[in-house]
This record gives structure tokens, sequence and C-alpha cells, in this order.
């Protein structure tokens, strides 16, 4: 993957009925060596200023006339104070970091020919998001892409102060990690939110330091565009599917890892991209806390997450080269070709063959390797049996495979 200096960027492809490609900008301030991109919702809040529009803060009331000629009074519905908005986001923030990826170079020494020097540099920043603290350590949420590679993490707290992280755990394919930092140097995390109750059209904050920690904690505001949203992804793990939900919420490079909270001050989302094309505007996504909290959970817990595993390489139909598909059947040009199987995989003992082209897996269809892992991923388990359809040549075969630890 190339690097950029400045606003990284990773060509995503949607899965639309057009296949149109756009770019989505990985929100990570600076160059960082390995990207992943990550679908995400972002959810922003509309403020109304109470001094500039009184309706906006205490309930008010209005005369209205009936048809029979009387006239009543009505109350007008009460918004929410702006200084209300205010101290919400501000006690919100204070759980806002800045993280920093450092990485380690080399530097030759010019009177030394036969050693080098190595220093660790700043490759990019992103934000996190205080989770929790508990046994003296307080637990912090960022994007997998904003740590991924780095040497050393340095985390950048509201009161500037600064603290060495320690990485507990992180996770390609859902673009998440976890980090921690002594409790005693933290303040309190930020309560979590369902994220399932957000519906199109609901007010939402995103808070974070897009362009680096100069604007830390900054607040912008918008609605949630869409929910429900599916995003196919390339990531350092392979192609994914994420489930994210979308914002016009201002989001920018540096923002990856920052909170999407709603007007209560709670996070209901983690910021992670946005598409960036010419013509576009207020395209961003987060991911949805009720997908967080149990992937977090699990890095917690075991400090990585764990899959039922195929141990196959696998190529899309239209990827290969002719000469490979000169003895295809017609039928089978829409699954996915086996390129190579690791020795004593679940699927090398299950009988599986190198060119054998997948068409489903317990009869659903498979076109993709990321549907091939969404299915895996989500509705097995390790040790669970599932029934693959193959095409070995000009024969379908269907053959049982027991799922084994990745």
């Amino acid at each position: 993957m190339e690097n950029y200096n400045g606003n990284e960027q990773v060509r995503v492809k949607e899965e639309r009925k057009k296949g149109k490609s756009l770019w989505m900008t990985s929100l990570v301030s600076g160059t960082v060596a390995s990207m992943v991109t990550s679908s995400v919702f972002l959810f922003g809040g509309d403020f109304i200023d109470q001094e500039k529009n009184p309706v906006a803060g205490s309930a008010q009331t209005a005369s209205v006339t009936q048809p029979d000629g009387g006239v009543t009074t009505q109350k007008l519905s009460a918004g929410t104070d702006s200084r209300d908005r205010a101290n919400m986001v501000e006690a919100a923030s204070k759980s806002i970091v800045g993280v920093v990826n450092l990485q380690e170079t080399q530097n030759q020494n010019p009177f030394q020919q036969q050693s080098t020097e190595s220093e660790k540099v700043e490759t990019g920043t992103g934000s996190g998001v205080i989770y929790k603290k508990d046994n003296g350590k307080a637990y912090i949420i960022t994007n997998n892409h904003v740590i991924e590679g780095a040497k050393e993490v340095e985390i950048s707290l509201y009161d500037g102060k600064k603290a060495t992280a320690a990485v507990v755990g992180a996770d390609a394919l859902t673009d998440l990690a976890v980090l921690t930092i002594d409790a005693s140097k933290a303040p309190d995390g930020i309560k979590f939110g369902n994220s399932d109750d957000m519906r199109p059209g609901e007010e939402v904050l995103a808070i974070g330091n897009p362009l680096g920690l100069d604007f830390s904690r900054s607040v912008t505001q918008g609605i949630v565009s869409a929910t429900g949203r599916s995003i196919s992804v390339d990531t350092s793990e392979g192609a994914w599917t994420l489930d994210v939900i979308q914002t016009d919420a201002a989001i920018n490079p540096g923002n990856s890892g920052g909170a999407l909270i709603n007007t209560a001050g709670e996070v209901i989302g983690i910021n992670s991209l946005k598409i960036s094309e010419s013509g576009v505007e207020g395209l961003g996504f987060a991911i949805p806390s009720n997908d967080v909290i149990p992937i977090v959970t699990e890095l917690i817990e075991k400090g990585k997450i764990t899959r039922p595993y195929l141990g196959v390489s696998l190529a899309s139909i239209e990827e290969l080269p002719q000469y490979y598909l000169q003895d295809v059947p017609e039928a089978a040009k829409t699954g996915v070709m086996i390129t190579s199987i690791e020795a004593g995989s679940a699927a090398d003992k299950g009988g599986l063959k190198q060119q054998d082209i997948i068409m489903e897996l317990d009869g659903t269809k498979i076109s993709t390797a990321a549907q091939l892992r969404k299915y895996l991923y989500t509705d097995k388990k390790i040790g669970d049996k599932v029934k693959v359809k193959v095409y070995r040549g000009q024969e379908e075969k269907t053959v049982t495979i027991t799922l084994q630890k990745s």
C-alpha cells in the first residue's frame, strides 16, 4: 500500500449495483505505514443558540387561532439549552485522547559506515476514547489503523500530559484496538450508549483531533444520515464487510478512533472513515457502539479476536488470468477459487484442493472472499462443521469441514 504525506487515502470498493469505486480517506493525520479502511458511522448534533433563538431554550407559548375564531395557547416543544450542551461536551471531551503512532527509523552515522542509529519518529496521529478504569489501568479504544505498525504509542490527555501506552490487543478486520495507560494519569471513562436506538435524523457530535494535536478535542455537529450500511473494505487481514453508521458530521484526518456521541453525551460510534471524492460532501462513517463493545471485551480478555479458520487463500474469478478459466464451467464463474491451502488446516484435512472453486457454504452463495469470511466469522464457531460446495474441474462436489482455531 502506498504512503501519502498528509491525508492518507485508501481505495475502497463499495458494493453497489453499478460497482462504483470511491476514495475513502482514513482519518489519521500524517503518514501511517499500514492502513486499514473500515466502515464506520459518524453522528453529529445540531446546535441552536439559546440567545439567538429563544424558542430553543425553555418552553415557550404561542397563540393559535381556531376555526371558530377562538384563540388557544399552546406550549412549544423545549429544545436543549446551548449551555447544557456545552457542559455535556466539556465533560465528554475529557475522555477523548490523542493517539500518536511512533515508528522506528534507521539513520546512517556518517562517521561509522558499518553502524546505524535508530530513532522513533511520529508517523501519524489519531484519537481515542477512554472506555473504563480497572485494576489500576485506564483502557482506551481507538482504531487499529491508528496504531498499526507502531513501535511505541503515546497518549496525549486533555490536560496536556502525555503517557506511553501498552497495546492490549488489535483487530484489523473490525479496525479496533485497545490500549492501556496508568489509571492515575487518566480521567474517568465515558459512557457508551445503544447504537441500535439511533435513527436517521437524530443529532450527534463528533469529538476528536482533526489534523493532529494542535486541534485536539474539536467538536463538530451533524445528524445520523443512515444506519445499517455495509461497506466492503480491504484490510491487512484481507477483504471484509463492515456494518457502519453514516453521518454528515465533519470528520477529518486525525479523527480516527474518536467518539461519535448522542445528545446525552453517550458514545454511539467510533469515528473511522469518510469518503473523499470530488463533489462529495458529508459522507462519514463510524463503527456502531454495539459492534465495538463485544470486540473490545474480547480484546481485553484474550488480546486478540479468535475466529474459526478454514486455512485457504482465495481469489475472485474476475481476478484470475484467462488461462485459468478455460476449463471452468459457466455455473462456477460466480464463486471464488482456492489459490493455496495451508498444510494441516481445516481445508486440508477436509479434502479441499487447490483450484477448487467455492460456490456455497451451508447453502449460502459465496462470490467474494469477504462474503466467505463474513459467513464463517459471524455464523460459525470453532469446532462447527460447514458444508462446502465446490467445482473441481467440471465436477460439482460437496465436502464437510470441521472448522479450526485461527
